[in-house]
């Protein structure tokens, strides 16, 4: 049996999709521009809440960063009496030779010397929080507590004087505590952030 021609259709060109100068057509142009505009109305919305919320704290209001979920303390685990036996064996070498331990070398090199090592300390330990290095972190921490706590005793300070610093402030609110604070004026000030 033979095959029918089939008949082509052919459109005139005014009843084809108009093309835009984008190389869309009118259909598709459209369809993008109500999705920008739901996208925009969302935006001034969250824009509109955020001005609201603004408002309502007195003008002084930023995004909360997110963080990572923390964990409940593990009864099980280390707790901070690691930090008086560490501060027990820093000043039990106070005097060691230095050839023989790091806490005596850092010590015998004076406290400038010490403050500089903590703040090295301090910015590896910022590095790899930033960066998300969990276990790198955790060892940099640990050199930062270390290194304060050699700090300390080249300055003569004694944990148990921040210990009751900290209990001093515990259940006060931070904001209220700093701004309780009695302004100090020095020759070398510096600019903290608030």
């Amino acid at each position: 049996m033979p095959k029918k021609p089939t008949k082509t259709a052919t459109i005139p060109p005014e009843a084809a999709p108009a093309k835009m100068k984008t190389g869309k057509t009118k259909a598709e142009t459209v369809k993008i521009a109500k999705a920008k505009a739901v996208k925009a109305k969302s935006a001034k919305a969250k824009a509109s809440n955020a001005k609201s919320l603004k408002a309502k704290a007195g003008g002084k209001v930023k995004a909360a960063p997110r963080f990572a979920p923390v964990p409940p303390l593990d009864p099980d685990a280390p707790d901070a009496r690691v930090m008086d036996r560490l501060w027990s064996t820093i000043i039990a070498r106070k005097n060691a030779d230095p050839l023989i331990s790091h806490s005596a070398r850092l010590l015998s090199r004076g406290v400038n010397k010490v403050a500089q090592k903590f703040g090295e300390e301090s910015v590896e330990c910022l590095i790899e929080a930033v960066a998300g290095n969990h276990e790198a972190l955790i060892a940099e921490s640990a050199d930062v507590l270390y290194h304060l706590l050699v700090m300390w005793v080249a300055v003569g300070l004694r944990p148990e004087d921040v210990w009751s610093e900290l209990k001093r402030r515990e259940g006060i609110s931070g904001i209220a505590e700093k701004s309780a604070r009695p302004v100090m004026l020095s020759i070398a000030e510096t600019r903290k952030i608030p």
